[in-house]
């Protein structure tokens, strides 16, 4: 079951997307702290992420897949956000210095073609991040958050995936510990779950989190594939 974006927005709504989305942002924030002037793609759904280098970055894009539909930057962004074939992204090449990926590799109908374009749209010095839930972690077996949707991977399996479409894997880390219930006084301890789980069980993380470059050793990519429609909604 592919996530949709009008049901990843009301999960961010909650307290439980809140949280989720706090403690994956504060991963987040520790391989990229700073991204003034920089050109930065979200992929997927990855609207709650972006807020971290929205502000310093001179262009920040939020692009779901065709399948999920179209997300909105909250009310009073200058930001873009639009909707496209997963594997036709509507950008010329090497035109963004970070990739997020979030809600988007376990959502993919063709995880290669995916990131073959983020490949050809990323800078040859540019970097890519990837979240996607981990296999074993407790949040890819619930259906009522976006991380339940999909195919989760493990570790492994995101950095053959990475290889694959000639990506070169440099920093790997984990998040979400914290299991995914509505019980407050389960959410409230979450750092001691998160500080506990990086500790001691590190496999059960609920997601991975995965930073690449390209890899120019690798074959050089066949050409783009041809765009197809796509709309652009930008917010009032």
């Amino acid at each position: 079951m592919v996530s949709d974006a009008h049901e990843a927005a009301q999960f961010y709504a909650t307290r439980r997307g809140a949280l989720a989305a706090h403690l994956v942002r504060e991963r987040l924030a520790l391989f990229w702290p700073q991204l003034p002037g920089q050109a930065v793609l979200g992929l997927g759904y990855a609207a709650p992420y972006l807020r971290l280098w929205r502000e310093q970055a001179s262009r920040c894009v939020a692009l779901t897949p065709a399948q999920m539909g179209a997300a909105r930057w909250p009310v009073g962004s200058a930001n873009l956000s639009c909707t496209a074939e997963e594997d036709a992204l509507p950008f010329p090449d090497l035109c963004f210095d970070r990739v997020l990926l979030v809600h988007g590799l376990e959502a993919a109908e063709n995880a290669r073609r995916l990131l073959r374009e983020v490949w050809r749209v990323l800078k040859d010095d540019g970097r890519l991040l990837v979240v996607a839930p981990n296999r074993s972690g407790m949040w890819a077996h619930l259906e009522s958050t976006p991380f339940g949707h999909g195919t989760p991977y493990s570790p492994g399996q995101v950095g053959r995936l990475m290889a694959g479409a000639m990506f070169r894997v440099e920093r790997r880390d984990v998040a979400l510990f914290v299991p995914p219930t509505h019980v407050r006084l389960v959410q409230r301890g979450a750092r001691l779950w998160e500080r506990t789980g990086r500790r001691w069980l590190p496999g059960f993380a609920g997601v991975t989190i995965t930073e690449a470059v390209k890899d120019m050793y690798a074959a050089v990519p066949s050409g783009a594939v041809p765009k197809r429609r796509m709309v652009l909604a930008e917010a009032a």
